[in-house]
């Protein structure tokens, strides 16, 4: 396959998200379209702040700028490789409110993958931020058995060490790590361990690299092209590790990232000192996610290599993930 004809799969990228006292989010879905025709691309509507209501609007609301745009199609329509197909994920289980019912809502809404916990402990598990790391709870436990059962993928990222773990002893379909990299190349709590990575490809998942300055190392406004690089290097880290089915896209590309340093500056005490201490965070954008494939290509990966990479490997996982009805 020329990488050219490939498909970009990212798993995981931001837009404004409401807040309490809005009635919309006032995100613009033609931002997402800065990705080529053609690819996946997985937008957040919502984590650990967010009600199942607001999240609910924010799908609905999503889902309706993009079919209205033209240059989009939802997950659960018919396959157009001339637009952008749109799928949602969601930041932590807190949406949920505990009814294990309202993950089938959220599936049909478009909601494709989620994360028990966000950096924090919850009713589902214990987040990469917590000192004391207790792992999957019971309640987490049955969260993974109904997302296997509607065919949502579990996600690892911004879930604590043991947490992931358990979340791979658990599923009986493939997680993912939609946006998390090597801790080995670059120490963060919220980057994972190669014991996660393992354990995580033994399901049959894939981890997702991802474009934050603080998870990559280069975190200065002017160092935009050694970011790429350092995402390269996980790449080439990752498929050393685990192999080249195991490894894909997750930029966490922030299109609200104004928004969100503020909230760090306003809010500190939300994150940790491992957000804040770095000042203004930076990201990679989608006009430098797409000149990954010729980066890997210098580093002479072939291009049936680059093409799972670049979107495959997710695409693999979807398949395998479809509702098993158990």
């Amino acid at each position: 396959m020329n990488v050219r004809d490939a498909k970009l799969w990212e798993q995981h990228c931001c837009l404004p998200l409401v807040t309490a006292s809005s009635d919309e989010s006032g995100a613009d879905i033609a931002e997402v379209a800065r990705y080529p025709l053609g690819s996946y691309v997985s937008v957040n509507v919502g984590f650990s702040p967010h009600s199942y209501a607001v999240a609910t609007a924010l799908a609905e609301e999503f889902r309706r700028k993009a079919l209205l745009d033209g240059r989009f199609r939802m997950v659960d329509e018919v396959p157009d490789d001339n637009l952008i197909t749109l799928a949602f994920d969601l930041e932590d289980s807190g949406p949920l409110e505990g009814d294990l019912d309202n993950v089938a809502h959220f599936h049909r809404l478009g909601v494709r993958s989620m994360l028990p916990s966000y950096n924090w402990a919850n009713a589902a598990g214990c987040g990469c931020l917590d000192a004391d790391d207790t792992g999957l709870t019971g309640y987490g436990r049955d969260l993974v058995a109904e997302m296997n059962r509607v065919g949502m993928v579990v996600d690892g990222s911004h879930c604590s060490t043991r947490t992931g773990l358990d979340l791979a002893s658990a599923t009986q379909v493939p997680m993912i790590y939609s946006h998390s990299n090597f801790s080995a190349l670059w120490e963060h709590p919220r980057n994972i361990t190669d014991e996660q990575a393992v354990e995580c490809a033994r399901t049959g998942g894939v981890v997702g690299i991802n474009g934050v300055g603080i998870f990559l190392g280069p975190n200065g406004r002017d160092e935009g092209a050694q970011r790429v690089q350092a995402m390269a290097d996980h790449i080439e880290y990752g498929v050393d590790l685990l192999g080249i089915d195991h490894i894909g896209i997750g930029s966490d590309y922030s299109f609200d990232h104004e928004d969100f340093n503020l909230e760090l500056a306003t809010h500190p005490e939300a994150f940790s000192e491992e957000y804040t201490k770095y000042g203004m965070l930076q990201w990679v954008p989608p006009e430098d996610v797409v000149t990954l494939p010729a980066v890997l290509r210098d580093r002479g990966f072939d291009e049936a290599s680059i093409a799972a990479v670049y979107g495959g490997n997710f695409a693999r996982v979807a398949v395998r993930s479809r509702a098993t009805g158990r």
